[in-house]
């Protein structure tokens, strides 16, 4: 059968300086049960223990704690201020735009509070990747771009990206942009597959961003399918899994770091040992064969 590449030891961010491992780990779960700071930065450890060098947060992650609004990235702040030295072993990416009660919010005035506001959080003086979180329909993308690029000129970002954006919303931003996107971070995974035929993925390849996949296990339902369609996903994956001898978390993080835009999945888990465990999904690889299973399982039907 014919194989697909595995994922190289190092992805570059897009276009960017920025070298980062293929997989992730994100943090929107990173303050939930008042975890305190030695609890957090034994799961920062874990993931940089994994090889994992990329870790994604966004100011609204930890809404419904016990401080609201801020406590992820507030929480990461604290670990990193405690121990330095952790600040160059990884890439950080937060995001922001969105401001409960409101659904969005990229008016200049708030774009700007918001990056200032996640800078204080986090404890640091720059944040490497900077992702807009859901499009504002009310905002026009030229303000939106000015904002963006002003940080990006004052110091305070590296690099940009989006989240959840269409690819209509997606260049024009960039149009507007003269730094350009290097990241869009759509949900994927072998239950959400709509972004390998609406065009996201291509065209990410066609600008040059790198797809970082939020909840690429589907939200868990993987792991405990109910539909017969997530049924048949499982079934497919178990293939795979049972062959490699690796579990269906395993392979369904495999398979999306498989297709060639080169899509980094975000291990949205906050036990150590499940972190470590889906970065082992590095080593397993594919055959179009069965690659093509777990799509044709997605869909629901067979290809033409």
């Amino acid at each position: 059968m014919s194989q697909l590449p595995l994922p190289p030891a190092q992805r570059a961010l897009g276009q960017s300086d920025l070298s980062v491992s293929p997989m992730a780990w994100g943090m929107w779960r990173l303050a939930e049960g008042g975890r305190g700071v030695k609890e957090a930065a034994a799961l920062v450890h874990a993931a940089l223990d994994a090889g994992i060098t990329l870790l994604d947060t966004a100011d609204i992650y930890g809404f419904d704690g016990a401080n609201g609004f801020g406590d992820a990235e507030a929480l990461l702040g604290e670990v990193i201020a405690a121990d330095p030295s952790l600040r160059s072993r990884f890439v950080l990416a937060s995001k922001g735009g969105i401001m409960p009660p409101l659904p969005y919010d990229q008016s200049p005035a708030y774009l700007s509070a918001a990056i200032d506001a996640s800078l204080r959080r986090l404890q640091v003086e720059v944040i490497d990747l900077y992702q807009v979180h859901r499009p504002d329909i009310l905002a026009h993308p030229a303000d939106v771009a000015r904002v963006l690029d002003e940080a990006v000129a004052a110091g305070k970002i590296r690099q940009l990206g989006v989240s959840n954006f269409t690819c209509a919303q997606v260049a024009a931003l960039n149009h507007f942009l003269t730094n350009k996107l290097v990241v869009t971070q759509p949900e994927i995974s072998p239950l959400r597959i709509t972004c390998f035929e609406n065009g996201e993925l291509d065209q990410a390849m066609m600008l040059g961003l790198t797809p970082l996949a939020w909840s690429p296990l589907g939200g868990g339902r993987l792991a405990a399918p109910e539909t017969p369609r997530e049924e048949a996903i499982a079934a497919a994956l178990d293939v795979v899994a049972k062959d490699r001898g690796i579990s269906r978390t395993v392979a369904a993080y495999s398979w999306l770091m498989a297709h060639p835009a080169g899509i980094i999945p975000i291990i949205g888990s906050q036990n150590p040992a499940r972190i470590a465990e889906g970065a082992s999904a590095l080593s397993v690889q594919w055959s179009r064969e069965e690659w093509y299973a777990v799509l044709v399982a997605a869909r629901g039907e067979k290809l033409p």
